[in-house]
Order: structure tokens, then C-alpha cells, then sequence
């Protein structure tokens, strides 16, 4: 057999290096615009979670300014009013600043709606210093057998709650006297016993998980009526707003059935303009003022955004202040995003 010429086999080599010099070019080169698409896209998200951000800044603007305008115009909180009036689905394409390419869609929209955050039961007022409210207590253990829990549950989280709160304490001087004892507790106020472990200070409903006895089929069925609001205050819950559940629970002797009744009696003719009114309706005892207002001042706002392929689901808190004329307004106390 004659062999292959010396020139023969040269050009053999060399067209197979070309060949993988050439597939190694269009490795480098898809490589390349490979890194390029995938940093494009990045900055394509980061631009669409600004706008989003931007979107949702403007949406508590405007929820702000209704919640101030109803401060202004009207002496008592109830669900007939503008504020209470959710936003549909509404398209903002015409409003987003973008450069449109032809035959592309581009979607942009805002929903959401108003709630009173005074429409749950506060967990906060369940205790204060670490000292239970026996008269919160109640309510809330009513709250439980209105929804068919266990009641026995309230003591618990009552004492979750209280174990959970900081007790403000004053530094002493080496050369001072040791201080005075402390004071008994408030009227009527418990004390609670000592935590096991480091005590968890309660920030969210779903702390709770933490109670015994609270699995996450009753935190379900319990987190449209319970809220943690920040600060040691004991809010009042509002009778205008509030489900039948919670206003059954306010009232003592209430039934559930009664409390449905009120709640259409409430749509159907006109909200309690105030508690004087209302607890002569009911047959309440005149100190249902204590725990009851028809005024509130707490919200939750909640926003659901989409920016073609971003979205985001928020709930803020606002807070409005009682005084709007005396230097008021609305202050936006947290946003979590869901």
C-alpha cells in the first residue's frame, strides 16, 4: 500500500484545526451573547421591580390621601364610605414610561382595597407590663367559641403574649439605695407565669404557631379576625366594621345569630354614629365604650401589582392620626411583601 504524500497529510491538519478553531470561535462568540442576553434580562428585572416599587409607592400615596379626606369630612369609620371601596383591576400601560416595540404586549395593572385594621381583634390588648386583662381576656374567648375553637386556647395566648413583652426597667447606682419593691398590678390586671426559654415578643399573627395548640389549621382560621398592631396601646375594635364573630364576641350575651343580624342591619340602614348609640341598641352595659368605638385609625392596604413578567403582592400598614387638623396626617408604618 503506497502511502499518503507528506503534502497530503499536512492539508489534513490543517483543515481539522481550522474546523476547531472554528468551533472553538462560535463557542467564545454564543458564549458571549449568551452573557450578554442573560445581563440584559437582569437589568430588564431590575427595571420592572423599580417600577413596581415606584407603582406601589403611588398606590399608598393615594390610599393615604382618601384616608385623610375621610378624616376631614366625617366623625365616624364605616364600610359605605369611599375608602372601603376596593380597585378593580385597572391598567396603567399609558402611565409606564417605556420604550414600545411593535407587536409586543406589554401589560401593566393595579388592584386592591382598604381594611380596617380596628376590624380584628388586637392581640396586644390581651395584656400590658406582662400583666393580662381579664376584661380582654373575655372577648377573646368568646371570639374562640364563636368560631368553634377550643377556648381554652385564649389563657395560653394570653400568657404567650404577656410573657413575650418587655418590662421597662431603671439602671441603679452602685451608692443609691436599693429601690422600692414594685407596685402590685393595675385592677383587675393578672400577672402571668415565667416563660419557658427565652420569651418571644409577638410582632405577626403567625407567632402564634408557637402557643400550644395553635396548628396551622386554626392559625387559618383564626388570621381574618386577629392583627398585631406595633406600640403597647389598647386599641378599640370598631362596630361599624367589624365581622359578627368579633361583634358577638364584643358584646356579652351576644349570640352569633343576633350579631348577624346587626351586621345587616348595619349595611341595610345606616352605621352606629356613635358607642352611647349603639350599646342602647344592643342592651350593652354603657362601659362597652371602653372596648368599642365607631372611629378608627388603623389600615391595611393591600396592593397587587403586575408589570408584564413582575408582580407583587403587598400589605402596608397605615396609621392616621385621631387629630387630622392638629398637624395630622398618615404615616405608612410597615410594608411586607407576600
Amino acid at each position: 500500500m503506497r502511502p499518503f504524500p507528506l503534502k497530503t497529510r499536512q492539508r489534513g491538519v490543517a483543515v481539522v484545526t481550522a474546523l476547531l478553531l472554528t468551533t472553538l470561535a462560535i463557542s467564545i462568540v454564543a458564549s458571549l451573547f449568551w452573557q450578554q442576553q442573560v445581563q440584559v434580562r437582569s437589568m430588564e428585572n431590575q427595571r420592572l421591580h423599580l417600577q413596581t416599587k415606584w407603582i406601589l409607592r403611588g398606590a399608598l400615596d393615594w390610599a393615604s390621601l382618601v384616608l385623610r379626606q375621610d378624616a376631614y369630612t366625617s366623625t365616624y369609620t364605616s364600610l359605605d364610605q369611599v375608602w372601603a371601596t376596593p380597585l378593580a383591576e385597572t391598567r396603567l400601560d399609558q402611565y409606564i414610561e417605556r420604550e414600545r416595540v411593535e407587536g409586543e404586549t406589554f401589560d401593566a395593572t393595579l388592584s386592591g382595597n382598604i381594611t380596617d385594621a380596628t376590624s380584628r381583634y388586637n392581640l396586644v390588648n390581651l395584656a400590658r407590663d406582662r400583666q393580662k386583662n381579664p376584661q380582654q381576656l373575655e372577648i377573646f374567648r368568646r371570639l374562640l367559641d364563636n368560631l368553634r375553637l377550643d377556648a381554652r386556647l385564649a389563657d395560653r395566648v394570653a400568657n404567650f403574649v404577656a410573657q413575650g413583652q418587655q418590662v421597662v426597667t431603671v439602671p441603679v447606682d452602685e451608692n443609691s439605695p436599693p429601690p422600692p419593691p414594685p407596685p402590685p398590678p393595675p385592677a383587675g390586671m393578672t400577672p402571668v407565669p415565667p416563660a419557658n426559654g427565652v420569651p418571644i415578643p409577638v410582632l405577626r399573627v403567625e407567632d402564634l404557631l408557637a402557643v400550644q395548640g395553635i396548628t396551622p389549621e386554626v392559625l387559618e382560621r383564626l388570621r381574618p379576625f386577629l392583627i398585631v398592631l406595633p406600640g403597647t396601646e389598647t386599641t378599640k375594635l370598631n362596630v361599624n366594621t367589624v365581622p359578627a364573630e368579633l361583634l358577638a364576641a364584643l358584646v356579652p350575651g351576644m349570640s352569633l345569630s343576633q350579631a348577624n343580624s346587626l351586621v345587616e342591619r348595619r349595611k341595610r340602614v345606616a352605621p352606629w354614629r356613635d358607642t352611647t348609640t349603639f350599646a342602647s341598641e344592643v342592651g350593652a352595659d354603657p362601659q362597652l365604650a371602653d372596648t368599642s368605638d365607631v372611629k378608627s385609625n388603623w389600615f391595611i392596604v393591600q396592593s397587587r401589582i403586575r408589570l408584564d413578567r413582575a408582580a407583587l403582592n403587598a400589605e402596608s400598614l397605615i396609621r392616621r392620626n385621631p387629630a387630622p387638623m392638629v398637624g395630622g396626617g398618615t404615616q405608612v408604618i410597615w410594608t411586607r411583601q407576600n
